[in-house]
């Protein structure tokens, strides 16, 4: 059943301690997408690049915007997104700064487009991460695939 379309743009916000990002977190990080670069792990190389401490590689953003889909959106019954048939299809990342160690971080979920194509419905949906000041850190913008039922060979719906 495709999902409603009055959902589109519904906006939930922040509902949680900030999540707050930490020095061995973004090393963590780094080290298991294989990413050497010192402003990860070297508060002197952050700084030497104009950095108050150290950096988070640019996807670092997805765990707390993805978290904040799940809790937020994914949760919210009255949608009905069955997240067992759900795929990650898309990612991208707009920065008005780098994340940091010690940022506090907050996001503000919106889902700005939900179509329907070959019966699977597609989530288009939009986080605004802000850190504790207000101040505006990424836009991290997702697509999700809830694959429609699965048919069988005679063309009907699968039991």
């Amino acid at each position: 059943m495709a999902l409603d379309q009055s959902f589109v743009g519904r906006s939930y916000s922040h509902d949680g301690p900030p999540y707050e990002v930490g020095r061995e977190k973004i090393r963590e990080f780094a080290e298991a997408i294989g990413d050497d670069n010192p402003a990860y792990s070297d508060p002197e190389a952050a700084r030497k690049l104009g950095h108050p401490d150290v950096i988070a590689p640019p996807t670092f953003v997805f765990a707390i915007s993805h978290r904040a889909v799940e809790r937020q959106v994914i949760a919210d019954p009255q949608l009905g997104l069955d997240y067992s048939r759900v795929v990650h299809g898309d990612q991208k990342f707009t920065y008005s700064r780098p994340v940091r160690a010690g940022d506090r971080l907050l996001v503000t979920s919106t889902i700005e487009s939900i179509r329907t194509m070959r019966g699977n419905d597609i989530l288009e949906i939009r986080g605004e991460v802000h850190d504790a000041s207000g101040e505006h850190v990424v836009t991290a913008v997702s697509k999700l695939v809830a694959r429609g039922p699965e048919e069988d060979e005679g063309g009907g719906s699968a039991a």
